[in-house]
Order: C-alpha cells, then structure tokens, then sequence
C-alpha cells in the first residue's frame, strides 16, 4: 500500500477512536499489522499522531478552557479546582510512563495483547455499566483530589495496549461516582497533557530512529487526525448519553475476537 495512503487511514482510524472506549492505540497497531505498518519507527508515529486528536478537544471546548484560563486570573475557586485535578489527574501517567516506557513500547509491538485487552476491558466496560449506580460528581472542579488521582492511576492501564486510555478514565470515573458527561469531559481534558508528554517524550527518544520520511508521514497522519477528531469528539458525548458504553463493549468483543482469530491463525 502506499506510503500516504498507509498514513490518512491510520490518521483517519485515530480520529476515529481516539476519544471512543475502544482504543486508538489497539486499533493502530492492529491496522498496522494489517498494512504491514510494523517496526521501531511506526511506534512513534502511532504515539506522535494521538496528539492530532487531542488538540481537536482544545478546538471543541476552546470556551472552557477560555473560561479556565480568565479564571487562574482573577483566582476563582472552580477554575483553580478545575486545573489542579487535570494536573494532579496527569501525574501518576507522566511518572509511569517514564518509568516504564521499554516496556510499553515492547507491547505496543505484540498485537495478540491487543485483542487479549481488548476483550477483557470489553467485558468490563459490560460489569461496570450494571455496576454503577450512584452519581456524586456532575462537574470537573466538583471532583476531590483524592479521586483525580485515583482517576490518573487507573489511566496508566491503558499502557497496556488494547486497554483504551478514554475507557479507563471513564470507566474509573463512573465507579467513583463521576456523571457520565462529566466522566467523559473530564478524560478529554485529561488527555491534553497526558498526550502531549507521550509525544513529546516518544519523539525525543526515537529522534535517532527517524528520518526526514518518518516526519512528514507523521505529519500527514497528525493532521488527518486532527480533522476527523474534531467531528467526533462532540458527537461522542451525545452518543453515550443517549445509548450508554454499551455497544462500545460489544464492538470492542467482537473487535477483539476476529483480531484474535486472524492473529493466531496466520
């Protein structure tokens, strides 16, 4: 397949997924299996091009931010509630991440993980619906510290390719008694700067594996993403409040299923 073909679908497929309980990582690594997309240099690209999607939450909720950043300036309590629990949210990642970042490039490239978690967390995603019960939190700043670090653990799962980073936090968040809106708000602005550190961090490493090639490519899947994701990001939201998680599980099952079926038998 061409190389810039080989680049949209996957930016395409991150837009997509990015923000869904289905994982983007799992799905790019399964795609580029697929494409033959496999190798050191396509783990950066696959990390670098989830961060086209997330500046699609900065676009698609600029008036929250706005609204954030006016009041960091006149020191009001909600927009300080609000910005300590995304960094506090952030921390476990950024130190786990650096910590354990061989290892999680070594899953990234074993695809078979990926239809494994992806089963498992389809069937979680399942239990924890059924679950789920009381509602104690309908806003960001509402969150307690306490509970937006614990949020901040349960996304490092989601270093386990498959798991999903936006199903982790979310689900994590309904159990500790977050509203489901919120829940999902609160994994988009969580993911700004969880993402940003993972790219910023990946390239740095891979700076010596990648060449002049690599960089376009990732640039072309960076902006693709960015586009498809600005579509998606709002819509999700409706989505989930109308059907739930629900057929996200399903479709993570069946996902995982015939990705394993396909792995095993080649």
């Amino acid at each position: 397949m061409n190389d810039i073909v080989t680049y949209i679908l996957l930016g395409i497929i991150e837009g997509l997924t990015e923000f869904l309980p289905v994982s983007s990582t799992g799905h790019l690594i399964l795609a580029g299996e697929l494409f033959g997309f496999t190798g050191e240099g396509s783990v950066a690209f696959k990390i670098a091009i989830q961060f086209g999607a997330i500046l699609a939450v900065l676009i698609a909720y600029w008036r929250t931010f706005f609204d954030v950043g006016m009041g960091l300036l006149n020191r009001e309590p909600s927009a300080i509630a609000f910005t300590r629990n995304i960094l506090i949210g952030f921390m476990p990642a950024l130190v786990i991440g650096v910590i354990a970042y061989d290892a999680i490039r070594a899953a990234m490239q074993t695809p078979v993980i990926v239809a494994v978690a992806l089963i498992v967390g389809g069937v979680a995603i399942l239990l924890i619906e059924r679950m789920v019960k009381q509602v104690r939190y309908t806003g960001v700043p509402q969150i307690p510290t306490g509970t937006a670090v614990s949020i901040g653990l349960v996304q490092c799962l989601a270093m386990l390719p498959g798991v999903s980073r936006s199903g982790a936090t979310i689900m994590g968040s309904l159990l500790m008694g977050v509203e489901r809106k919120t829940a999902a708000e609160f994994s988009f602005f969580l993911a700004v700067p969880t993402m940003l550190a993972a790219t910023t961090y990946s390239l740095w490493k891979d700076r010596a594996l990648l060449s002049a090639d690599d960089f376009g490519g990732i640039a072309i899947g960076f902006i693709t993403a960015f586009v498809v994701a600005l579509v998606v990001v709002k819509a999700f939201v409706k989505v989930v409040g109308r059907y739930g998680f629900a057929p996200f599980a399903w479709y993570r099952i069946v996902i995982g299923g015939a990705a394993l079926i396909w792995l095993l038998s080649r």
